[in-house]
């Protein structure tokens, strides 16, 4: 009996993390689901609720200038660089999984680059604002220009569309009684009549354009001496219809509240510690909102003009918010920050008169930057660790969650989804190296370029994350951390309570070649500012720390091509690691479960031997007994920066169970390697640029890999699915050859032929056209002999039929099959019309070319054949004048008995 072939190992992209906003412009529907971003020259489209990834528009090759989307969410209207605008037309999947998106126009909206966008609310009108200043007011659907908008020669900063009450009394600007001029219809009547247009601009003037009447109101902080409203750059601007008042917000550090009295506007300045960029009305016009530079957002109380969120201290420069949208219906406020952050905030339920504490319930990183490390934290594994290219460290919710953020279900305020910012580790001032986690998954190790490490304690249930202890020592960058993943007994309060029990010791390696053993403190307060023992490792720089999984040994990898294996307890060199052409980026050890592994030079202990990867593009596989390679693994085009070893699948008796192992480089590829065998199981690509780390969940063994593209993948262990779904191929397979078989047997020629070319058997289909073609009882008027074999020919589909075609082709080669295939093309040939057989719908790159090949391959043969039964009736004739001619030479039987007679008697 054979053996059983071994399953193919299979992984699949389950989700990713991807950059989708890298500034600019932000736009929102009403309902809160679809959120458009600028990212550099394409947009990108993401539903709120699930963070999932709906669409993203390549651009013309320019760089954004402006976007936004209709609160219906039915267009997308996108502005760039390259001084073009195109509007698409949005289709929503029911489930608000996907987008379909339709170029509806492209136009050339101005001489400048459009910087500012705004849409009314009814969707159905689109003003834009340029650097020159030249403003236009455009209908969505039918692509043109309604109204242009005269005056200003200096940079539009500022647009917003709003409606007014039709009062029926004259009241200065918002006059809707006014008739319109002599020979036109009333205001009343005019679509636009109630619309005006409020526009700031760069040197801080104010104006508000009447649709309908097509003026311009100027609004002055002085009308008499006709000072202008700002002193800079008015960066937004709302109306209220419940006070009949504008709000705007300038970069002079003001907020005014503008409110229409004695036929003028009269402007009340507020907020003068902070360069403002976004104001608003909130709750119905009793709140007015504010956020700025100070990263702060903050409420105001409309008839007091006093703040009434609690007063914090201004936030980093990073945290700066560059714009707010502010949706009524759910009370949510989404704030893009200067870090590329999405910060979500919402007012409390209940009536607040004073003292509210705004803080976002959420953040969406726009973009990771580069991905220099990754781990997975909490025993459930559903938060990861992130070193970004910056001074935090990023927790990320990993939990595909379909929560919804409704104004009103303050239960969900925590709610995660995946890819969402749960935390930020802030206290490094420079950027963070490398991260490790221990057994639990509450503590997490940090290193970074401020020449320090940092252990942090993670208690998501209680919405805590610390950070436990500082280590110093170290001359430069901290580039590796290890901690220790020894298991404690179950019995132990240690087991029992980690978040109580931080690790005995942490490990850290450095730029200045050092590594050091730190004993952490068990209490968080006790200062941690000397090392408990330190070792001039390497003679280059520190790369990668492992701890091995008993905790009494780790392995320290170095630009110095080495690899050395250290006692954690004397910190004593046990070992070195040497082979590598270049410098070892990576080291891991393998976990204790691991079975006997064949080497080359035979079995080793899989616990006993350690996995390295270098800058010579390969990964060596060590002993730990006698420090000697077991196997070098070759593979991958560029440097190797990271490996990590996989869950060991298969029963527990079984004693060929598969060790393997994943690597990740800068060739932008992750490889699955069998340790056993030294070869590649797959190869997983789905990054643009260079691997620094990879993360392996114990428990679903899901692969998890960042780099410098700013991706991070999520990659699904498929191996058990696809053994599954081949072993039922493999079992429908031998149903229907049974089904062939019985078929054949029964006579049903039509069901055999439609299922023989189905499974492409060309033996059994000819086996089945020899019998119909040779049958001795033809049905009368069939072409092949049966009628229904016939109408089975007359029905193929494009792809049925030109495969039929490749079969003739192979049997009109072979003598003794070409009768076969003539009378079965001859029968193609009556059933269809040349056209129809030259025109085939083949698909595939090549397929009227092959389809070309094959007819003429037909032409050849058939040819040929005629030639040579041509030349048998030639031969055939002379054949019977031969044996005439022989017949007239030799004497007939009758003489011969004759003769025959006359001796014998």
């Amino acid at each position: 009996m054979a053996n059983r072939q071994a399953p193919k190992t299979t992984f699949e992209v389950g989700n990713v993390i991807q950059p989708i906003f890298t500034g600019g412009s932000v736009g929102l529907d009403h309902d809160a689901r679809i959120l458009a971003t600028a990212m550099g020259e394409s947009a990108v489209l993401t539903n709120l609720t699930t963070g999932k990834h709906l669409a993203e528009i390549e651009g013309d090759g320019e760089p954004l200038s402006a976007l936004t989307i209709t609160p219906s969410a039915s267009h997308l209207i996108v502005c760039s660089r390259s001084l073009t605008m195109r509007i698409y037309s949005l289709k929503i999947s029911p489930e608000f999984d996907s987008v379909e998106t339709a170029l509806v126009r492209t136009v050339k909206p101005h001489a400048t680059p459009v910087l500012v966008l705004d849409v009314d609310k009814t969707s159905t009108l689109l003003a834009t604002g340029a650097a020159d200043g030249a403003i236009k007011i455009w209908d969505i659907v039918g692509g043109y220009v309604t109204h242009t908008v005269s005056g200003q020669s200096v940079l539009v900063s500022a647009l917003h569309f709003f409606e007014v009450a039709d009062t029926g009394k004259g009241n200065g600007d918002f006059s809707a009684g006014r008739k319109a001029k002599k020979g036109s219809e009333t205001q009343s009547h005019s679509p636009s009549s109630m619309f005006r247009l409020a526009y700031g601009c760069q040197d801080g003037r104010i104006r508000v354009f009447d649709l309908s009447q097509r003026t311009t109101t100027p609004i002055y902080s002085d009308a008499k001496r006709k000072i202008e409203a700002h002193e800079s750059n008015v960066q937004s601007i709302d109306y209220s219809p419940e006070n009949h008042a504008l709000l705007s917000g300038s970069r002079d550090k003001t907020m005014t509240l503008w409110l229409w009295k004695d036929d003028a506007w009269r402007g009340t300045p507020m907020l003068r510690h902070e360069l403002v960029e976004s104001v608003g009305f909130a709750q119905n016009g009793r709140m007015m909102y504010s956020a700025g530079t100070s990263g702060l957002l903050r409420l105001w109380d409309t008839t007091t003009h006093q703040e009434i969120s609690t007063p914090q201290e201004a936030k980093s420069e990073s945290e700066e918010i560059i714009s707010t949208i502010y949706l009524p219906n759910k009370s949510l406020f989404l704030c893009a920050q200067a870090d590329f952050t999405l910060a979500l905030y919402r007012i409390p339920k209940a009536r607040v008169q004073s003292d509210v504490l705004m803080e976002p319930f959420r953040r969406i990183s726009g973009t990771h930057d580069e991905i220099l490390d990754l781990a997975y934290v909490l025993p459930d594994r559903s938060i990861m660790a992130l070193a970004t290219n910056s001074e935090d460290v990023r927790l990320v919710s990993v939990v595909d969650s379909q929560q919804q953020l409704e104004a009103d279900n303050d239960t969900q305020e925590g709610a995660a989804y995946f890819g969402h910012d749960v935390a930020l580790l802030k206290g490094h001032e420079d950027i963070v190296m490398s991260l490790d986690v221990d057994w639990s998954g509450h503590w997490v190790a940090s290193g970074a370029k401020d020449n320090t490490a940092r252990l942090w304690r993670i208690d998501a249930a209680n919405n805590s994350y610390t950070c436990y202890a500082v280590f110093t020592g170290h001359l430069e960058s901290v580039g590796a951390v290890a901690l220790p993943k020894t298991i404690p007994q179950e019995s132990s309060d240690a087991f029992k309570n980690p978040l109580d029990h931080p690790p005995p010791f942490l490990i850290s390696g450095s730029q200045d070649r050092f590594v050091q053993k730190r004993i952490i403190p068990r209490q968080a307060d006790q200062s941690q500012s000397s090392t408990s023992l330190r070792r001039l490792a390497h003679e280059k720089d520190i790369n990668a720390l492992d701890v091995s999984p008993n905790g009494r040994l780790f392995a320290s990898a170095s630009q110095d091509k080495t690899v050395k294996i250290w006692d954690v307890e004397k910190l004593e060199v046990q070992g070195i690691l040497k082979g590598h052409r270049r410098g070892v980026w990576t080291v891991r050890f393998a976990p204790l479960d691991t079975p006997t592994i064949q080497g080359e030079q035979g079995s080793v202990s899989g616990k006993g031997v350690i996995l390295t990867g270098s800058g010579d593009k390969t990964i060596k596989l060590w002993n730990l007994t006698d420090y000697t390679c077991i196997r070098t693994f070759e593979g991958h085009s560029h440097n190797i920066l990271k490996v990590v070893w996989l869950k060991i699948e298969g029963d527990e008796n079984n004693s060929k169970k598969k060790i393997q192992f994943a690597s990740a480089g800068a060739d932008s590829l992750v490889k699955i390697w069998d340790a056993n065998s030294g070869e590649t199981e797959c190869t997983l690509d789905n990054h643009e640029d260079r691997l620094w780390t990879l993360a392996v969940s114990p428990q679903t063994n899901m692969l998890v890999s960042g780099g410098s593209d700013s991706k991070i993948t999520f990659w699904k262990d498929t191996t058990a699915e696809t053994q599954a779904a081949q072993s039922d191929a493999a079992l429908r397979l031998i149903e229907q050859e049974q089904q062939l078989e019985n078929y054949m047997h029964a006579g049903a020629y039509r069901d055999a032929i439609v299922l023989a070319l189905q499974l492409n058997h060309p033996g059994r289909l000819l086996s089945i056209f020899t019998n119909v073609v040779t049958t001795g009882t033809p049905e009368q008027g069939s072409l092949c002999g049966v009628n229904a074999v016939d109408q089975v020919l007359g029905s193929l589909s494009d792809e049925q039929l030109f495969l039929l075609l490749l079969r003739l082709r192979d049997w009109n080669t072979n003598a003794r099959t070409a009768p076969v295939a003539q009378r079965i093309l001859w029968t193609l040939v009556r059933l269809y019309p040349a056209s129809k057989l030259s025109n085939l719908s083949v698909k595939g790159a090549r397929g009227q070319q092959s389809l070309k090949e094959v007819l003429n391959a037909l032409k050849v043969y058939t040819e040929r054949h005629y030639k040579r039964t041509e030349e048998l009736v030639d031969e055939s004739y002379l054949v019977e004048y031969t044996l005439q001619e022989m017949e007239s030479l030799a004497p007939s039987m009758e003489s011969l008995d004759r003769e025959q007679d006359t001796i014998m008697g």
